[in-house]
């Protein structure tokens, strides 16, 4: 398998940050203690990416797609558990360019909701994403569109290091850094970035466990698909491209089950009034399930990767 590490490393991720930086957030942190989840003490930054654009890290991803290569007059297409169909219609609104988005019959109600607000074209279809995945690219090929995929893609991973980037300017001496996985494009920009410095743990579902079953077997396999957060983190296998950086610099994948991240979203609207998504509090459920226990003054920053939740829902 191909060492992506170059292709996929700091200059490149700074690169794409000033192309890019015009048509993102900058996301905040939020400076914590572990004691506010009752755990014990110790430093907890919370980088509140569910505040981007369209509720996710995805927009970073599917600008630089749209910045770094050439669009055909036929549009885009792409396919999503639901965040990257939403990120992918605001870019193309936003650029005006014709999109068709094609997500799974499990992808929320609200995700989809913002697909369709933002003007592209909404397919359903398929159980998951991998089935909306082929639909998607038996289309590209039959249309001539250009397909940004969510997580494969060197321009997708790109724009999700980013994220790294902004964290290491923010937060100062972090140790470790949670990331919740789904196909990996995520942890394989933001692991890409940070070249070793720090502890990065990658944080699945029990029932979607795609990287810790591709680090099991040494080369990305197919694995569950189910659960609570399978609109989010839940494809059958993680990427071609994150997966050697994958190998070279995640220190670990921790699995957490259902009812632990449905508690975290609990305890995160408790304690700080934020509506996460199952996928966006998948990574600090790590720690409030006792999965992973900080040393004392263990600096750890945890990854609020998504809020595209009907948890408030004000259109009724």
């Amino acid at each position: 398998m191909t060492d992506n590490s170059d292709a996929i490393g700091r200059a490149a991720i700074a690169a794409a940050y000033d192309k890019i930086r015009a048509h993102i957030r900058r996301t905040p942190i939020l400076d914590l203690s572990g004691r506010e989840f009752g755990l014990e003490h110790f430093p907890l930054h919370l980088k509140l990416e569910l505040l981007q654009h369209t509720g996710s890290f995805k927009v970073r991803g599917a600008v630089t797609n749209l910045l770094f290569r050439e669009v055909p007059a036929s549009g885009i297409g792409a396919a999503s558990g639901g965040n990257h169909g939403v990120a992918v219609a605001f870019a193309a609104h936003a650029f005006q360019i014709p999109a068709r988005i094609f997500v799974p019959q499990v992808c929320s109600p609200a995700k989809q909701r913002l697909i369709r607000n933002y003007g592209a074209e909404l397919v359903v279809t398929g159980a998951r994403y991998a089935e909306s995945l082929a639909a998607c690219n038996e289309w590209v090929r039959n249309s001539g569109a250009m397909a940004i995929h969510a997580f494969d893609q060197r321009e997708t991973l790109l724009g999700q290091g980013t994220l790294g980037l902004e964290l290491e300017e923010q937060v100062s001496n972090l140790d470790t850094l949670f990331v919740a996985v789904g196909g990996g494009g995520l942890i394989g920009g933001i692991a890409a970035w940070f070249d070793g410095k720090i502890k990065i743990i990658g944080v699945e579902p029990e029932t979607a466990p795609t990287l810790c079953k591709a680090l099991e077997a040494g080369r990305p396999v197919d694995a569950e698909a189910g659960g609570l957060a399978a609109d989010s983190l839940a494809p059958r296998r993680v990427g071609e491209w994150m997966f050697p950086i994958a190998q070279k610099y995640v220190e670990r994948v921790i699995l957490v089950s259902d009812d632990g991240i449905r508690k975290t979203q609990e305890m995160l609207w408790n304690t700080t009034r934020i509506a996460a998504e199952p996928g966006g509090a998948a990574a600090l459920a790590a720690l409030t399930s006792g999965k992973y226990v900080p040393a004392k003054d263990e600096r750890v920053a945890v990854l609020i990767c998504g809020g595209n939740t009907t948890a408030v829902d004000f259109s009724r």
